[in-house]
């Protein structure tokens, strides 16, 4: 297959060469390099096919089992066009032992902001901020430093570490951000995570910060997940043996992490459940659906201004709705793609709220919110993205006039406009503007980040 389509690319290139050597040399350079990109995509499609290849080999040899069940079926939207239906943010699966020898991966971040309004004041009224939501520190400022180490602990187990390294008031913090271990041979398509890890409810939810799209969370997820949903516990995911993708998972957490709080029932405060499907429509495009639930308990679980805290005690129950559509030319993302990509949320808080100087008052309310955004790659290396998100609540009552929890005449939303460069897959430059219109105040904001990693770097997901 290699040698007919080299031949076939030397004689269309022979059968041109008449007219070509009336073009400009610039024109000829152009041909040259698309031809060597040709060849490097074919070559690099070639070295994943025999990378699976030892895989699988390495994996049937080590279960051993006296009858041979039939191969897993692997998702449509990880076949042509090279992105996985789901493979796990941050999940390494290498093949052979390679307990001794583990994968370390190093993410480096950095960022500098201009705001109009000043962040520390920022508010959006209504939805009293908690666990990392927020705006990003004005200024330079240096991002997390994200340490990733991952191996197979032996045939049945493999194991993920990440250890970021941040700046907090001038002070150098190490953090555990993830640690848990996961099953590799549990039978009938099923798997289960323990340990500390981000939530798969959700389409962002999962995803490290180096692998956005855009350098901040959308409004829904700062205002209902705290940014992002993280916590202790377990994780019991099922590959249905089904024609086309499809998965369930349940989790169980401690419920310490916002929106839960407090290890409320004996730390057993929250869990979640999810389903997924996605496929292949042509060579070009794929798609990914979901709907994820969470039900948090919340014990003392405080947000808003961190002197003087809204102090929540109640139940949060939260239904999240995504949608992603992917698109690359014949499946070849390298040189063009286009990612659309939404979710809706919906959330009900039903408990009381202790404010500042005041006895708890009841409080049952129910918000939403939602964000559609879309990137571009017109050219390699080059994308250009525009993101749109908005929330909006119910009145609590007149109980809570004047309190952050009461809402503004208007719904908050926002838009965000931002264009990256990629010199390879290791680094990334973005600028970001950001319209706010979700706090008391219009601001205007612009940001410059740069994302470089070193290492080992496990293949981001759908």
């Amino acid at each position: 297959m290699r040698t007919m389509t080299l031949g076939v690319l030397w004689v269309c290139l022979i059968s041109s060469t008449t007219p070509l050597l009336a073009q400009s040399e610039s024109e000829l350079d152009a041909l040259r390099a698309e031809i060597a990109q040709m060849r490097a995509d074919y070559e690099s499609r070639i070295a994943q096919l025999e990378q699976r290849l030892d895989e699988a080999e390495n994996k049937a040899a080590g279960q051993q089992t006296p009858s041979p069940s039939p191969p897993p079926k692997v998702a449509p939207a990880s076949q042509p066009n090279q992105w996985a239906a789901e493979t796990y943010a941050g999940q390494t699966k290498t093949s052979g032992d390679n307990t001794s020898n583990p994968a370390i991966g190093v993410i480096f971040q950095g960022q500098a902001w201009s705001y109009g309004d000043d962040p520390d004041d920022y508010e959006i009224p209504g939805f009293p901020l908690g666990g990392e939501a927020g705006p990003l520190p004005e200024g330079l400022a240096l991002g997390e430093t994200e340490i990733n180490i991952s191996a197979n602990v032996d045939d049945k187990f493999t194991a993920w570490l990440t250890v970021p390294i941040a700046i907090e008031d001038s002070e150098v913090v190490v953090e555990l951000e993830e640690a848990w271990i996961e099953t590799m041979t549990m039978p009938g398509g099923l798997s289960l995570r323990m340990g500390r890890f981000y939530s798969n409810i959700g389409y962002l939810n999962d995803k490290h910060s180096h692998s956005w799209d855009f350098t901040d969370q959308p409004l829904p997820y700062q205002a209902f997940l705290g940014g992002q949903y993280l916590d202790d516990g377990l994780q019991l995911r099922w590959l249905v043996p089904t024609d086309f993708y499809l998965e369930l998972g349940a989790e169980v957490t401690r419920g310490d992490k916002y929106p839960a709080g407090g290890s409320a029932n004996s730390g057993v405060g929250s869990y979640a459940l999810h389903l997924r499907s996605g496929g292949d429509v042509g060579f070009s495009n794929s798609w990914q659906a979901g709907l994820s639930y969470l039900q948090a308990d919340a014990d003392d679980r405080e947000s808003g201004d961190e002197d003087d805290p809204l102090v929540f005690n109640g139940q949060t129950d939260l239904w999240i709705a995504e949608f992603v559509w992917k698109w690359a030319p014949n499946g070849n993302s390298k040189q063009r793609n286009f990612i659309f990509q939404t979710e809706y949320m919906w959330r009900n808080e039903d408990g009381a709220y202790t404010l500042p100087e005041t006895g708890p008052l009841p409080y049952d309310t129910n918000q939403q919110g939602w964000y559609l955004q879309a990137v571009y790659q017109p050219i390699p290396r080059w994308r250009i993205g525009l993101r749109y998100d908005r929330l909006s609540s119910d009145d609590p009552g007149r109980a809570f006039d004047g309190t952050p929890l009461m809402p503004s005449s208007h719904d908050p939303y926002r838009y965000s406009v931002m264009a990256d460069w990629s010199n390879s897959e290791f680094s990334r430059l973005r600028l970001q503007y950001t319209h706010d219109e979700a706090g008391f105040a219009s601001d205007n904001q612009w940001g410059l980040q740069y994302i470089f990693s070193i290492g080992a770097h496990g293949a981001h997901s759908f």
